[in-house]
């Protein structure tokens, strides 16, 4: 499943061939809080965390509730719990155990006092149990210990203990604990000079919290030298970073991979046609205030998609970086938007600006076994106001090679608003060969000259582009957002807060 953003649009009439429904008001007596869908390490959809509140239930607690439904929104799981009184709500997703995880995702301050603030911890739900308890986190001193952490620390101690730390060492210990689905526990360890950072090591510790190794870097770190270690991937035997060392103004990258089980470096291999800028920005791909998921990951290579930089200030194309898991060998390719698109889009520009100060921006990323790629942008215009207006979507795909095969221009009515975007989200079919993605349109009917939204459901199968439009009409201020689903199906959300009417429902896909 691909990431997604929630839009909401009107209330659906819809014509599908299955219907399954569940009213999320009836789930449970406390307020509702939000709801999300949880997909399991192979990123496929194990269902949704529906989360109620209570009020408070002690001096630092709040009372919540979590319902589990399947993918078939049947439910499966629900029980109250204490969270930390600076919860808001919380976010659901599933670990590597199997087990779901709650993260706070917005913060409650509201009747605190300065020294009384403190960030609120996750939760951890026991799937087979059904029992939920405060997600255990540990912190790694100096000294080489291991310290379990039950309580968070207020942010005014917190800040206290910082300062005190720094008087007397000249800097602060800084360090992250990670427990890894391949056994025991990667740590994260630098000191923190303010002005620069030094001492970086990267360990692996087993179960029982034995050090098996370390690994140092950035041992000399200063105001004009550092090395930054970026993790991408790892697995059983290897764990595949990107290592940025910077010399004064001059930056330099490199594919770092370093065993699993030895902590010995196996290979460092210098980039050599991909630019620093796009380098440095390749592992984060970001457009209209959310992420894309712009790394694939297969059993015999690491695929990732950035956007090209031929400076520090301009985008003019796409890059894909690939990784052989086998050999250790880097493939770096680009395509350029004027080179390469003009043939489909001919008032194209160097850096995407397509017409009448239009600019083609990312919203998401398809990445085949094959190493083919396709990635679907919005045309968009930025205003001196603030606001910005978009309209159609762009669908380039690629072969193999990352030569550009063809464009689909998917016309839409302007659309504006802050952060103005149509586009919802996608889901990969018959097991990640074939893409569905979904879109949304405020159109004029021909007949009746009304104006209303309109839901496209956009299949690419075996190299065939289909589309399902279905009609969205206003009703009795009912809302409904459109939701991400099992393979096949899409999500309605329909909402009318007055009403106290909150329900999903699954509607089947006609393709």
């Amino acid at each position: 499943m691909k990431k997604l953003i929630l839009t909401f649009v009107f209330l659906l009439q819809l014509q599908f061939s299955f219907s399954q429904t569940q009213n999320l008001a009836t789930l449970a007596k406390g307020d509702y809080l939000g709801f999300n869908a949880v997909f399991d390490q192979k990123d496929n959809l194990f269902g949704y965390v529906a989360l109620y509140g209570y009020g408070k239930s002690g001096d630092r607690t709040k009372k919540f509730e979590y319902v589990i439904l399947d993918k078939n929104l049947n439910p499966v799981a629900n029980k109250e719990f204490d969270g930390d009184i600076t919860a808001g709500d919380y976010y659901a997703y599933m670990d590597f155990r199997g087990d779901i995880i709650l993260k706070p995702s917005s913060m409650d301050y509201a009747g605190l006092k300065e020294k009384e603030l403190f960030s609120p911890s996750s939760m951890r739900i026991n799937l087979k149990e059904n029992t939920i308890k405060r997600r255990v986190y540990f912190d790694y001193e100096e000294d080489g210990k291991f310290v379990e952490i039950n309580e968070p620390k207020n942010w005014k101690q917190n800040e206290k203990d910082n300062k005190k730390e720094k008087k007397q060492k000249g800097y602060n210990f800084i360090s992250g604990v990670y427990e890894i689905k391949e056994g025991g526990f990667l740590v994260l360890e630098y000191k923190d000079y303010t002005k620069y950072i030094n001492n970086n090591c990267l360990s692996r510790f087993d179960e029982n919290k034995k050090e098996l190794w370390k690994f140092k870097y950035n041992t000399d770190g200063s105001k004009k030298t550092s090395e930054v270690l970026n993790v991408i991937e790892k697995d059983e035997k290897k764990i595949y970073c990107i290592l940025e060392t910077t010399n004064k103004s001059e930056k330099h990258y490199n594919l770092l991979v370093i065993d699993m089980l030895t902590g010995k470096e196996l290979v460092r291999k210098d980039f050599s046609e991909l630019s620093d800028t796009t380098i440095d920005n390749l592992t984060g791909l970001y457009a209209n205030g959310r992420s894309i998921d712009n790394i694939k990951i297969f059993d015999d290579k690491i695929v990732i998609i950035g956007r090209n930089f031929p400076n520090s200030y301009s985008v003019n194309g796409f890059a894909r970086l690939i990784i052989n898991k086998s050999t250790l060998e880097i493939e770096e390719k680009r395509f350029f938007y004027e080179a390469e698109l003009k043939p489909f889009l001919p008032k194209i520009s160097e850096e995407g600006y397509v017409e009448n100060g239009y600019i083609l921006s990312p919203r998401d990323v398809f990445i085949m076994k094959d190493g083919s790629v396709s990635i679907l942008m919005e045309k968009v215009k930025y205003t001196n106001s603030g606001m910005t207006k978009s309209t159609d979507l762009v669908y380039v795909y690629t072969d193999k090679d990352f030569k550009v095969k063809g464009v689909q221009t998917f016309e839409k009515e302007k659309t504006k608003s802050y952060g103005a975007s149509d586009y919802l989200f996608s889901q990969y079919l018959n097991e990640g060969k074939d893409v569905v993605f979904f879109y949304r349109d405020f159109q004029k009917d021909n007949k009746t000259k009304e104006k209303n939204w309109n839901l496209f459901i956009n299949t690419l199968i075996g190299g065939e582009f289909k589309q399902e439009q279905v009609p969205i009409s206003q009703k009795d201020n009912f809302f409904v957002s459109p939701y991400v689903a099992k393979q096949g199906y899409i999500l309605l959300h329909e909402y009318n807060k007055k009403e106290k009417y909150n329900q999903v429902r699954l509607e089947r896909l006609n393709y």
